[in-house]
């Protein structure tokens, strides 16, 4: 994989943080793990990366000490090409548990109680399977490819 360090700003800089979301065992659920185990062998990657099987209030205190912020997760959604790479603004959640939180609630929390405001987006990758199974099937691979090699795109001024 090239560089993710662009002419400008790297999509994955010191100041960042990379949330991959999923479960491993469960095929393409593990999405958001697979590639935060591909990017951080890219060169020029210096980021925070972070596996988690959920989002939980407890990253908000997290996502509070970086400027830029990436969540990572699998999605069941048809996405045009197989990933969606996009903003992701804070928003309050609505539920009786705070044990789950989409990562538009991380950021809520994260300037609610830090006051702290991350510049951060949401890569969203399409899977497939969703079984008790290791590994990602092959249509899941090739969307996760993709974005990796959206990745090295430089940040949006």
């Amino acid at each position: 994989m090239d560089a993710v360090v662009e002419a400008g700003r790297s999509r994955f800089g010191a100041d960042t943080l990379v949330f991959g979301v999923g479960n491993a065992g469960r095929a393409d659920d593990g999405l958001g793990w697979a590639f935060l185990d591909r990017i951080r062998r890219a060169p020029g990657f210096a980021a925070q990366a972070e596996y988690r099987y959920q989002l939980q209030v407890e990253d908000a205190l997290l996502a509070s000490r970086f400027g830029h912020v990436v969540f990572v997760d699998a999605s069941r959604e048809e996405l045009p090409g197989g990933y969606r790479w996009g903003p992701c603004a804070a928003q309050a959640a609505s539920a009786f548990t705070t044990h789950v939180l989409p990562p538009a609630a991380v950021l809520h929390y994260c300037h609610t109680l830090y006051d702290a405001a991350p510049r951060a987006e949401l890569l969203a990758l399409q899977g497939y399977r969703w079984d008790l199974h290791n590994g990602l099937s092959e249509r899941a691979a090739a969307n996760l490819s993709a974005a990796l090699e959206a990745s090295r795109e430089p940040l949006p001024a």
